[in-house]
């Protein structure tokens, strides 16, 4: 494990966040899709289930698929505005199937500041441990898709929207063929 357990949940939520609009493709067009993303990502606490909510979140993806390729100090300010916006005040909070884990808004924030306090604080640790090399773009040349690398060996290359690796290395294998 490369961070702590909440950190790497709130990474893989942030990675799905970005990728739902990868390769010009929109999975988040409704109140009913970002309904299903939030059960699916494990999201709870208030919310409006309105088109400003939804539309909050689109922004927010888009803050955070552009802070995922900038270089550290951008991405230092991206991450404090996230947190200075939202009056993020951090605490230990325990709920759900959860144990302790740390918290920077209250359950009744608006959906798209818990959504950014929680992508910002398990940034932070991304940053501050000196990882930003470990988030990346999809590697197919043909997919825009971001990629979290928590491999030991920091050997991912491909995201999981598709079968990126599996064409890559298809082609890969077809080209070493002809090539003999």
């Amino acid at each position: 494990m490369v961070f702590a357990p909440d950190t790497e949940v709130a990474l893989r939520t942030v990675v799905a966040l970005i990728n739902s609009a990868a390769n010009s493709e929109e999975h988040l067009a409704t109140i009913e899709d970002l309904d299903r993303f939030l059960q699916a990502e494990g999201f709870s606490g208030a919310r409006t289930r309105d088109a400003a909510e939804l539309a909050s979140v689109h922004k927010l993806r888009s803050q955070l698929t552009g802070l995922w390729t900038m270089d550290e100090d951008a991405a230092v300010e991206t991450v404090n505005r996230l947190l200075r916006e939202a009056n993020a005040l951090p605490q230990l909070i325990k709920h759900d199937e959860w144990d302790w884990h740390l918290h920077a808004t209250t359950r009744e924030a608006p959906l798209a500041d818990r959504m950014g306090t929680e992508a910002a604080m398990a940034l932070v640790d991304v940053i501050r441990s000196k990882e930003m090399d470990r988030m990346l773009v999809c590697a197919a040349e043909d997919c825009d898709a971001v990629v979290l690398d928590l491999s030991r060996n920091r050997s991912k290359r491909y995201c999981d929207t598709g079968n990126c690796a599996n064409r890559a290395h298809v082609a890969a294998y077809r080209a070493r063929k002809a090539a003999s």
